[in-house]
């Protein structure tokens, strides 16, 4: 058992319930909130976070979640027709091509699971404050941990939906509905709440705080806010330096490093990597749910279930972009380690076939081809291969999720050096990522602040399927392209791309596969119909 499932596991006395719409929050069910003057011991304290911490992986990693909303509509990934299905009404083609509906399942879980969490927030921090349950001398840093989660989940929604209701609150009175803030104020709320609680969070690097917000958790959130500043305050302001100050925080501290290979922070047992800073912990005893952390079964054929002896057959949906995979470099190490290619065996080394489709009985080979959004057949697609496949596990993975990790911070200081003008520095950081995958080939590590500054991109954009001739998009409209290459090159499979296209200004303004260029209001989703429908003080977002 994994110490770190003791944050995340403890369910079963201490839930404090959940909601399932904006609306929902107002749902004052009672029933399940522990006893007034409640005074949690050492033990308890974990499960009584976890209620606020669970939506988490739950808003981001189950089925149409906000990982999937992050990577199915950018150029990373795609799910085509396969022999077995994955048409499902065509909601991963609407996905794929920004044709998304107001009434399609990931808008909706998206936002409502993500409110799970906030709900769950202002109930504990309710609690809290109404003395129902008493923290002593704790209090002070519990509550400012659960407004910087609260502030973590905000965060989620600035990005994919922009203006969302402000709620804070879990006594309300009856009939009350939330009212719409604007994208700006959404994103000054979290930035208040950041810097106020932040400081006051626990420094502490070790398993109780493992999986929670700790400082450089927060710091690291924080990072990631003023590095989306420009987008999520509707372009009124940069906050480079702001950027740039927040990760030396974390630099500093001398707590976190790179690990010495990529494939270390994404092992079964991750939970003692020092380059992960916060992480959604996974254990697949405990954490049951039958999506819960599922990319094996999402992206492998079913025969692959003889490679690993999983405990049930995979179901071959999504794969790689063709075109994503050509721009790498042939020897970056990331494309050998983080995807899966080639020929298929099983875990004695027979050949396996294909077991469906116009291919079967023919070998399982993985090719980087995809012939279109409506066609493909099981060898088509390079699969999901960052995390490790333990052998003989069931649908779900054991790996830790890590949402922010030490990369990341380097990358996101990079970034912010690069964009102020401070080119050179921008490319030492940058390089000091490339290093670790570069091992036979040390001088393609090296990048210069000239290479980071130039417009334009490796990836090869522009139609590549066999629905319309092919297209090559003039990809100098990028600005710092290389920087957003890079980006993908190392944050692939981790749920971000979406996010990263957006800064740059390449999400609706560049094609892809079966995917042409859309309208710059795709750069947010649409909010929910059945929001619109329940809560009259809301308004769709522009060209939905």
């Amino acid at each position: 058992m994994k110490a770190k499932i003791m944050v995340y596991g403890l369910m079963a006395t201490l839930t404090l319930g959940t909601a399932s719409s904006c609306t929902d929050l107002l749902d004052r069910n009672y029933n399940a909130i522990v006893a007034e003057g409640f005074q949690p011991g050492e033990d308890d304290l974990g499960a009584l976070l976890s209620s606020a911490y669970i939506p988490w992986r739950q808003t981001f990693l189950d089925w149409n979640g906000v990982a999937w909303a992050q990577m199915l509509s950018s150029d990373e990934d795609v799910v085509p027709a396969r022999p077995n299905g994955w048409v499902d009404g065509g909601i991963y083609k609407r996905w794929h091509q920004h044709k998304w509906t107001a009434d399609d399942d990931e808008v909706n879980q998206t936002w409502n699971r993500t409110y799970v969490g906030i709900n769950a927030c202002n109930r504990v921090l309710y609690q809290i404050e109404s003395g129902q349950i008493a923290l002593g001398e704790r209090e002070t840093a519990i509550v400012a941990e659960l407004k910087v989660l609260r502030a973590s989940y905000y965060y989620l929604l600035v990005d994919l939906f922009g203006n969302v209701p402000l709620v804070t609150q879990f006594d309300v009175p009856d009939g009350y509905l939330p009212e719409q803030a604007t994208r700006k104020a959404v994103y000054d709320f979290i930035i208040s709440e950041l810097t106020t609680n932040v400081p006051l969070l626990s420094d502490a690097v070790d398993t109780e705080y493992y999986g929670r917000f700790n400082q450089w958790a927060g710091y690291a959130l924080m990072a990631k806010m003023y590095l989306n500043a420009q987008v999520f305050s509707d372009g009124s302001n940069t906050e480079w330096d702001a950027c740039i100050n927040a990760c030396n925080q974390i630099i500093n501290s001398g707590n976190y490093l790179l690990e010495s290979e990529q494939r270390l922070v994404f092992i079964t047992n991750n939970e003692n990597s020092k380059e992960i800073i916060f992480a959604l912990p996974f254990d697949e005893t405990y954490v049951t749910g039958w999506n819960d952390f599922n990319y094996h079964m999402y992206t492998l054929q079913p025969a692959n279930q003889q490679t690993y002896n999983f405990q049930f057959g995979p179901w071959g949906g999504v794969c790689v972009i063709p075109q994503y995979i050509s721009s790498f470099d042939a020897d970056d190490e990331r494309l050998a380690k983080c995807f899966i290619a080639g020929q298929q065996y099983t875990a004695s080394g027979a050949i396996l076939n294909c077991t469906m489709g116009a291919m079967s009985g023919q070998p399982l080979n993985y090719i980087n081809v995809v012939p279109s959004i409506d066609d493909s057949e099981e060898v088509h697609g390079l699969r999901w291969g960052k995390f490790e496949y333990a052998m003989g596990i069931t649908n779900r993975l054991s790996n830790d999720f890590p949402v922010f990790r030490y990369a990341d911070v380097l990358m996101m200081k990079a970034e912010a050096l690069l964009r102020s003008g401070r080119a050179d520095e921008a490319a030492t950081l940058v390089t000091q990522v490339r290093q670790r995958n570069f091992t036979d080939h040390p001088d393609k590590a090296i990048v210069t602040g000239g290479q980071l500054s130039a417009s334009g991109t490796q990836y090869d954009y522009g139609r590549r399927d066999n629905l319309v001739p092919e297209t090559h998009d003039n990809t100098s409209i990028i600005q710092y392209g290389r920087m957003l290459d890079e980006l993908g090159w190392e944050f692939t499979q981790e749920g971000r791309r979406r996010q990263d296209m957006v800064r740059f200004n390449a999400f609706t303004t560049l094609s892809w596969f079966s995917h042409d260029k859309s309208d710059a209001t795709r750069n947010l989703y649409p909010i929910p119909n059945t929001q619109l429908r329940t809560n009259g003080n809301l308004k769709q977002n522009p060209g939905y």
